[in-house]
């Protein structure tokens, strides 16, 4: 974390420039002294929702939980997560200073509402279908009377939404109302990213996966836009993240073992 590093030693050194700009990241990056990392819950886990859990110290678990407390810790700051159902309501709230960093998947729409840092996993959404379905490929749902739950102002949702148009989008608050939905017949396919997809299967008698993907994207760190100073530093974090095996053990302890860690120095 060179950018960091540099402040620091500057600063010891009693350069003004230096201190300055440690307390102009601080202002950008943790202005209420303490960092608030919004995380979207669901149930099931992937490289951006993370599963409710009394046991757990924050009440949470998962890869943004995890990466969210090492991000506080290397500040030195105590950390505070903000729920909320989707990443469609943590972008919605980028500018209302409720959060001051989060994890989500990268989006043209969603570049106009915050910056993202450098990312730090290969994402691929597809769809799941309920038992008894004829539906076997990607290009089976796009046909008239299929209905797709997808969660709403998700980039998911909108890949979903331009891979089939023919068919009718359903948009649902979060991954739980899809799952409801479907049990209850109200859908025929739920759009979500692999992981959290295969994660529910079980929850589903008979549900499948279907093979391949209609958004090949990714997972990046981000925080609301304009601040230049918070999204240098968060994005060294990411990649030294990525090379000291931070990200590829937290994908794993959560179950993530076949997700796909981003490469080094990959842009958003």
């Amino acid at each position: 974390m060179i950018f960091w590093k540099t402040i620091v030693a500057l600063a010891l050194l009693g350069a003004p420039a230096a201190l300055a700009q440690e307390d102009a990241l601080r202002r950008e990056l943790i202005p209420a002294g303490k960092l608030r990392v919004a995380i979207a819950v669901s149930p099931s886990t992937s490289a951006l929702y993370v599963l409710k859990d009394a046991s757990a110290p924050a009440g949470y678990r998962g890869v943004s939980v995890d990466l969210g407390a090492s991000l506080a810790k290397k500040l030195g700051v105590p950390v505070d997560y903000v729920p909320y159902l989707a990443s469609g309501e943590i972008t919605d709230a980028a500018d209302k200073n409720i959060w001051d960093v989060t994890f989500m998947p990268v989006d043209a729409d969603r570049k106009t509402h915050v910056d993202f840092g450098a990312p730090y996993h290969l994402l691929q959404s597809t769809y799941l279908v309920a038992a008894g379905s004829d539906i076997r490929t990607i290009a089976d749902v796009n046909r008239e009377g299929v209905r797709i739950a997808a969660v709403a102002n998700t980039a998911t949702g909108r890949a979903s939404a331009l891979a089939s148009p023919k068919a009718t989008a359903i948009p649902v608050e979060g991954v739980g109302a899809g799952v409801a939905l479907l049990k209850a017949g109200g859908a025929d396919a739920i759009a979500l990213s692999r992981e959290s997809l295969v994660g529910l299967v079980a929850q589903i008698p008979g549900a499948r996966v279907l093979d391949g993907g209609f958004l090949n994207s990714t997972t990046a760190i981000a925080v609301p836009r304009s601040k230049p100073l918070a999204l240098a530093y968060v994005s060294e974090f990411i990649e030294a993240s990525k090379a000291s095996g931070e990200v590829r053990r937290s994908f794993d302890a959560i179950g993530l073992t076949s997700s796909m860690v981003a490469p080094a120095g990959m842009k958003p």
